[in-house]
């Protein structure tokens, strides 16, 4: 498939098409035979995590001898997160890039991992996900969705922006039109501020800051830059509430149809791109606050215990009975 030809396929076109023909749609000519993974991301092109999965596909290619091809849809070409998360697990889509608080809607337990101050630090955050913790949760996503979790990338740590408002405290989140993920516990966090939390999909988000239908958002610094929210927004808000995980997802009949010496060599690719994607983040964590100071936004640093103390008061209990009884715990000591 062309470049081009890639730009032109809609969302319905490519869902109909896919589910309609099978997760594998052979390439004409001499390869033919060539197992194409299409994956799916939500973010813009110039963010690590597209660029990641381009890295990827370029090693795959070259090691598999064009027997695996993995063609990347960034900037939700084929539809929102819930969407795409859909197509992965009913097979009309091989693969998608997303956080685990999303995925929660189809696997409640697994939410868990992108909870607000969850993570100690990044480091707190890997060694858990290095875990046992993670092989228990894919296995029963496996299981019960037919999806299953390849790779886990570093999204970064998670700020308040906002357009007219200098937040200082958690005080000055009442009443704030507050846009979220269209995730439960995203949305409970945002109550517990006193905000009104309003879900949006990402690619609706620039233009929804640049009307004011809401008020600001939240994200990292990263996709702060790569969705050129910084141009619609006057402060970013040094909250840091949430330490984000986002999961490499594939749909499992269709990782099973790859042979097995292949299927080594995309796993391979894709967490080595993931390494790559962790560091390029954490690069441009440790200076875009900087960058988006000299573009004119106003650096707040605000009182972060503020924030932290209602949401640890509510919500760890509020979807125990969602995550398991003892989990939270858990993972507090890994």
């Amino acid at each position: 498939m062309t470049k081009m030809s890639k730009t032109l396929l809609t969302k319905r076109t490519f869902l109909a098409g896919a589910a309609a023909a099978g997760v594998f749609m052979p390439a004409i000519g001499a390869r033919a035979q060539a197992a194409v993974l299409r994956w799916g991301d939500g973010q813009a092109p110039n963010h690590p995590s597209p660029m990641s999965a381009e890295r990827a596909a370029k090693e795959v290619k070259e090691k598999t001898g064009g027997r695996v091809e993995i063609q990347s849809f960034p900037g939700g070409q084929l539809g929102g997160s819930r969407d795409m998360v859909e197509a992965v697990a009913s097979g009309a889509l091989t693969m998608v890039t997303e956080g685990a608080a999303l995925l929660g809607q189809f696997l409640p337990q697994i939410s868990i991992i992108e909870a607000p101050y969850i993570w100690k630090d990044s480091t707190h955050m890997a060694r858990a996900l290095q875990s046992p913790l993670m092989d228990e949760l894919n296995k029963v996503l496996v299981e019960k969705r037919g999806m299953r979790v390849i790779a886990v990338n570093y999204y970064g740590k998670r700020h308040v922006t906002t357009g007219s408002k200098a937040v200082k405290s958690v005080e000055d989140m009442k009443g704030f039109k507050l846009r979220v993920p269209e995730v439960d516990t995203f949305k409970a966090m945002a109550e517990a501020w006193g905000a009104r939390p309003t879900p949006l999909n990402f690619n609706e988000l620039y233009l929804a800051l640049s009307q004011g239908a809401v008020d600001g958002q939240e994200n990292p610094l990263p996709t702060i830059q790569s969705g050129k929210l910084f141009e619609v927004q006057k402060y970013l808000v040094l909250t840091g509430h949430i330490i984000t995980p986002r999961l490499v997802i594939v749909n499992d009949a269709a990782w099973n149809k790859i042979a097995p010496a292949d299927r080594e060599i995309v796993l391979a690719s894709i967490r080595t791109a993931a390494a790559w994607q962790d560091n390029e983040i954490l690069s441009q964590e440790a200076s875009l606050a900087d960058t988006f100071k000299k573009a004119g936004m106003t650096v707040v640093e605000p009182d972060v215990e503020s924030f932290r103390k209602p949401v640890l008061a509510t919500v760890p209990a509020m979807f125990e009975s969602k995550w398991g009884k003892g989990l939270w715990d858990r993972i507090q000591t890994l």
